[in-house]
């Protein structure tokens, strides 16, 4: 027995000793094991046969590109990528909660984002990064942001579990509900995204469980999907190289980028 153990973390495997010291990490994106300890390769390579699903490359750890650099310096405070889906509501409820007995419209907005962030971070494995709860200068947020080969998209989730859904131009109903301006923040958002990053991001709205949608009039490049939907994100022609992708990530969770908005 090797004694070597597998931990999964965000898009790499990390390979650990008894005593939990790191040996190697495979990264699913790119396909290489780098490894630490050069002499126990074929005890890495074993414990990683589980999980490997094509070939790979084996060597030492890549030299930092200029977005890995940017990342290890990064203030642990500025750094955005730690905030968990729906973070801005977690900490809203836990600020004020709601009455006893009666039903609060954050708690279905954060299972919303919630569900859609859990969708999200799954496209990892497809060379996709994410962040969550973006904050904006004047208390707006961006709910979710997607980096992947597809480009930038500005993601927003709505709660409709068993409800129609009726989107025309920059409004959207759920149920009986008033419609509400959603699709134009979500415009407006990607707008100050592209603006911060310096590349195009487009909006995208998700809608959890709707029992039936509608779309009329001009959408003005929303895209609507179905949380189902979501990985349709990750399966366009490539527009961004992998490292295009980790250097728009490493701008993207650096708060610093969105205060200058």
């Amino acid at each position: 027995m090797s004694g070597l153990r597998v931990v999964p973390s965000r898009g790499r495997l990390y390979v650990c000793d008894a005593g939990g010291g790191g040996v190697a990490w495979y990264d699913r994106g790119s396909g290489r094991v780098s490894l630490l300890v050069a002499e126990r390769e074929r005890d890495v390579l074993d414990a990683l046969k589980p999980f490997l699903t094509g070939p790979v490359t084996l060597g030492p750890p890549p030299v930092p590109d200029a977005a890995e650099l940017a990342r290890l310096t990064l203030p642990p405070d500025d750094d955005l990528a730690p905030n968990r889906p729906g973070e801005a509501l977690l900490v809203a409820l836990d600020r004020a909660p709601a009455p006893r007995f009666r039903a609060d419209p954050r708690r279905r907005a954060l299972l919303a984002e919630q569900t859609v962030g859990a969708a999200l971070d799954r496209l990892e494995e497809a060379g996709c990064r994410t962040l969550h709860s973006i904050p904006l200068p004047g208390g707006g947020r961006i709910p979710h942001l997607l980096v992947g080969p597809a480009g930038l998209f500005a993601v927003g989730a709505l709660y409709a579990r068993g409800r129609r859904v009726r989107l025309s131009g920059p409004l959207v109903a759920v149920g009986r509900r008033p419609p509400e301006p959603l699709p134009r923040r979500l415009r407006a958002d990607a707008g100050r995204a592209g603006y911060a990053l310096t590349a195009g991001v487009r909006p995208v709205l998700v809608l959890v469980g709707p029992a039936e949608v509608s779309v009329t009039g001009d959408a003005g490049g929303l895209r609507v999907l179905r949380e189902t939907e979501l990985p349709g994100l990750a399966r366009p022609g490539a527009v961004l190289r992998p490292s295009e992708v980790e250097a728009l990530y490493a701008r993207a969770r650096d708060r610093r980028t969105w205060a200058r908005l």
